[in-house]
């Protein structure tokens, strides 16, 4: 049974975190969380986008640490076997089901209502571009929603509406959390640096390419490889060489320079308290099995920002 939700007191500063989008490279908020908590800093409110979500919501059920446990032992392999490829059915590539079952468990399968804290996951509304505020419900299907990056992960229905990606309105969801009661505000933005990253010239992939006989177009390495052999060509599709851009690399780039832009905008109007950016340009959008790294990076973020954290939190008196 899940614990009752802590009441968050008046007559104190109510501490939101906001955990953004970035596929791989989320797994760095696992290390941001553990190391805030290592310095006793513990948000009352959780809000994530995309991966921001999953782990924000892992976190909050208590669950994090055997998701970090999980998440360093996934390899390469672990990723590929477990995508259910839908080829060009069903809104995307992949459908996610089977990938959301290997994390089930971390995420429990309690409705949001019910969870020790407030928490809530971004999603978009495909047929109107609604920004939706998932605050009830599954956790699971809320994630699942709130991850299904458009052209990649097909669209999840809830409650009769197509949802998608977060990351297409809101990001690093700052809003949400002054929404749900935040007066202080740690936003984590784990894109820093992605733009130009599906685009720069990878020698090792260029060279299986051209051993293979792999051609550039997108229907090509869809059909000879991906219906055969469950995805042994993935990950070249998200590392081009000196060929032109692909489906993926153009998809892939645009949705980067979109979440960059609507990311900076939304931060101008309304700036966190506190921003954390790991460093985590240098991983790909799907390169899960290097989730240690992005941990590690994780950690770093927030050791560097340790002396300008407890100096705000410690000078900011409560309300």
């Amino acid at each position: 049974m899940p614990k009752p939700r802590q009441s968050v007191s008046e007559d104190r500063r109510i501490l939101g975190i906001a955990l953004g989008g970035g596929a791989a490279r989320g797994w760095a908020h696992i290390g941001v969380l553990k190391e805030l908590a290592a310095i006793g800093i513990e948000p009352d409110i959780v809000c994530g986008t995309s991966m921001g979500a999953m782990i924000g919501a892992a976190y909050v059920a208590g669950n994090l640490d055997p998701l970090e446990s999980f998440a360093r032992s996934l390899n390469k392999m672990d990723f590929l076997r477990n995508l259910d490829i839908k080829l060009l059915l069903g809104g995307g590539f992949i459908e996610g089901k089977r990938m959301m079952e290997l994390v089930n468990e971390y995420l429990t399968e309690a409705r949001i209502e019910n969870l020790p804290k407030p928490f809530a996951a971004v999603a978009t509304e495909l047929l109107t571009g609604h920004e939706l505020w998932l605050r009830e419900g599954p956790v699971t299907e809320a994630i699942r929603a709130s991850a299904a990056l458009p052209g990649i992960f097909t669209p999840v229905q809830v409650d009769g509406q197509w949802l998608v990606d977060g990351g297409l309105v809101n990001p690093v969801p700052i809003s949400l959390c002054r929404a749900m009661g935040a007066n202080f505000v740690i936003a984590v933005n784990v894109n820093e640096g992605m733009l130009g990253r599906h685009f720069r010239q990878n020698v090792k992939y260029q060279e299986q390419w051209d051993k293979n006989g792999v051609e550039a177009t997108l229907l090509d390495k869809i059909s000879s490889e991906l219906k055969q052999r469950a995805g042994a060509y993935l990950p070249y599709l998200f590392e081009p060489g000196s060929h032109p851009p692909g489906l993926f690399d153009v998809l892939t780039g645009s949705l980067a320079i979109m979440q960059d832009r609507i990311t900076r905008s939304r931060m101008a109007g309304d700036p966190p308290e506190v921003l954390i950016r790991p460093r985590v340009g240098n991983i790909g959008l799907l390169e899960f099995e290097r989730a240690g790294e992005a941990i590690e990076v994780g950690r770093d973020s927030v050791r560097r920002m340790q002396p300008h954290l407890q100096e705000l939190l410690g000078s900011i008196s409560p309300p």
